[in-house]
């Protein structure tokens, strides 16, 4: 089933007090979006799928148009989480920067998605309050979740790119979080976007701490994000639940996932479509049942579900969805 934005904030706040996470799950195309659903749905736990703004281009094709991408994933998304009526799935824009303000406006003003990310936390802090702040003002008419960030995540995830890494300070998160009103806070605490190995990365999960226990203690208490999640261990996600978050981004694993399961498919059957080097190639056929799409492109949906299912069972959002 399909979230709106009020029924995502109802799947918030039941992870925060019940200190679990939710898995937020990049997608571009529909073999994520069918691994990805039917994974959640497997384990009764609510999901969120995001797409960028590069997702969105690119699945609109050579035109690269953002809204026909956007109505695009759309579609696919709430068409077949219609199926699991006790699985709920809402949909995020991830990491739109504030030069793609218009298209937050269109996807909250046509009902594509369940909440919005502004990143403008390559700004001055109080640029960034005032752009993050007029998104919220939008969005809250439309009853749709705004997710915001102070902090630099090294590394590159689509579009965005950061050189560098840069620590949340709890008193600006507090001010950001107050003058804002942002439903969702992403903190930045050393992860990295792209391919990493949570034992080789050093994290600062007392600090999620620390800006969680001020939220609380002012009033303002939120659900936190972490950012580049992909290679970290369990210990450490788990950490980072307990201490406040309640979103968990996903994105390079499923890559990598889909990546080695056609790879490894297709060392195996190379010769369905290449001809073996002691064979004429005047005698060689193909062999269709092997090299049809549906054959190859399901061993990646496998492994993709297969992941989503465990990472739901680390966080603790199995058997916790809204809908049960």
């Amino acid at each position: 089933m399909f979230l709106t934005g009020t029924q995502l904030k109802e799947v918030f706040l039941k992870a925060k007090k019940q200190r679990f996470g939710i898995i937020a799950s990049n997608v571009v195309f529909d073999t994520q979006v069918r691994a990805l659903i039917q994974g959640y749905a497997a384990v009764n736990s609510d999901g969120l799928m995001q797409m960028s703004t590069g997702a969105c281009k690119y699945a609109a094709g050579t035109s690269q148009d953002l809204h026909i991408g956007a109505k695009m994933i759309s579609a696919m998304v709430k068409i077949f989480s219609a199926q699991f009526p006790k699985c709920g799935i809402g949909l995020h824009i991830d990491h739109a920067t504030p030069n793609y303000f218009d298209f937050i406006k269109f996807c909250i003003e046509n009902d594509l998605v369940s909440s919005v990310m502004i990143d403008a936390s390559a700004e001055k802090l109080e640029d960034n309050i005032r752009i993050t702040k007029e998104v919220v003002e939008l969005a809250h008419k439309y009853n749709i979740l705004v997710e915001g960030e102070i902090g630099h995540i090294k590394g590159a995830e689509d579009e965005i790119v950061s050189e560098d890494e840069l620590y949340t300070k709890p008193e600006e998160a507090l001010e950001f979080v107050i003058k804002t009103n942002v439903d969702l806070f992403a903190a930045s605490v050393g992860t990295n976007h792209g391919v990493t190995k949570g034992e080789n990365v050093v994290l600062h999960l007392d600090l999620i701490k620390e800006i969680d226990d001020l939220l609380i203690k002012n009033g303002v208490e939120r659900g936190l994000v972490l950012h580049g999640a992909s290679g970290l261990t369990d210990w450490q996600q788990q950490t980072a639940i307990a201490n406040g978050v309640v979103k968990i981004n996903k994105d390079t694993h499923y890559q990598m996932d889909m990546a080695s399961a056609i790879q490894e498919y297709w060392e195996k059957e190379k010769y369905a479509i290449v001809c073996p080097p002691d064979v004429d190639p005047a005698a060689y056929i193909p062999n269709k049942s092997k090299f049809d799409p549906r054959k190859w492109l399901i061993k990646g949906e496998e492994k993709m579900q297969n992941t989503v299912m465990e990472f739901c069972k680390m966080s603790g959002s199995a058997n916790n969805s809204i809908l049960l």
